[in-house]
């Protein structure tokens, strides 16, 4: 079994990994952006009360802690985020995620408790099917220290469609950047899964369908003016079918919210549910799409 479960993660890591051995070109740097954390949150929000603070003053300070140069603890972020959490709860903001809409958009990953890889439901999905082989493999890759790997930033596009009855379907695409050997190498690894459903107000369910290293900068390399429409035609790897071969159900992964609003988003897998994502909106579904 061990040995099944390093062979499908070798898989999907290896058109990243290969761009390692087959190009020459000039470093691409990562680059991350810095949009706006809009807040729905009124400015004077408990100014009655000096020592209490307000929502949009939590949600400055985790953006604040997740954006150290150090990468923060992950108790220093959880007991922020316990606190907006609670205020949010107060004041009725970011609640009921699932169904508010506002879920759906474009998100920036501003922290994740382990290797930014791990915001994917393909890892999650991945734990389901081996539990006991999972870690051991992830700490592999994740030992290989910077610059022969960099990973960030990771990005997760949602598109919700009203189903009826209290429930929304849907589109879930999980891109994360691999660089190898300082920049000389990248691709986004891509996982493409489709949201079947609710479970309460503050949970999707994703079915992992598809991954992929796509904008290969190897392949750019190696064809040329042809490298985007090869890019584009490589198939995806059956990553969901795949998983479930091993273990049935383990290609379907709960993603919870606990708080998201017009500018920030506070997400979990249910299965690991101590381990926080904090999440900054990069932009708004469209209209179609609600």
């Amino acid at each position: 079994m061990r040995m099944l479960a390093s062979f499908i993660y070798t898989t999907i890591l290896a058109a990243g990994a290969i761009d390692a051995f087959s190009t020459n070109t000039a470093s691409s740097h990562i680059r991350t952006s810095t949009p706006v954390v809009f807040s729905s949150a009124p400015s004077d929000l408990d100014s009655s009360s000096s020592s209490s603070r307000t929502l949009d003053d939590i949600k400055d300070d985790l953006i604040r802690t997740c954006s150290r140069s150090s990468k923060p603890l992950l108790d220093e972020v959880r007991t922020i985020v316990r606190e907006l959490e609670e205020k949010a709860e107060d004041v009725g903001i970011g609640q009921a995620s699932a169904i508010s809409g506002l879920l759906a958009g474009e998100w920036e990953l501003v922290y994740s408790p382990e290797d930014v890889t791990r915001s994917s439901p393909f890892f999650w999905a991945f734990r389901q099917a081996f539990p006991d082989q999972s870690d051991e493999i992830f700490s592999i890759t994740d030992a290989i220290p910077a610059p022969l790997k960099e990973v960030g930033p990771a990005y997760q596009t949602i598109e919700l469609n009203d189903a009826g009855r209290g429930t929304m379907t849907g589109t879930f695409v999980s891109r994360v950047k691999v660089a190898t050997l300082g920049g000389l190498a990248t691709s986004m690894m891509t996982t493409r899964g489709t949201i079947t459903g609710t479970q309460g107000i503050d949970a999707i369910k994703i079915r992992v369908e598809t991954t992929k290293p796509e904008d290969s900068t190897a392949v750019k390399t190696i064809f040329g003016p042809l490298g985007d429409t090869i890019n584009e035609a490589l198939p995806p790897f059956p990553s969901g079918e795949t998983l479930e071969r091993v273990k049935e159900g383990s290609s379907l992964v709960v993603m919870k919210t606990t708080f998201c609003d017009e500018g920030l988003r506070i997400s979990r897998s249910t299965t690991k549910y101590d381990d926080v994502f904090v999440w900054r909106r990069k932009g708004f579904a469209s209209s179609e799409t609600l």
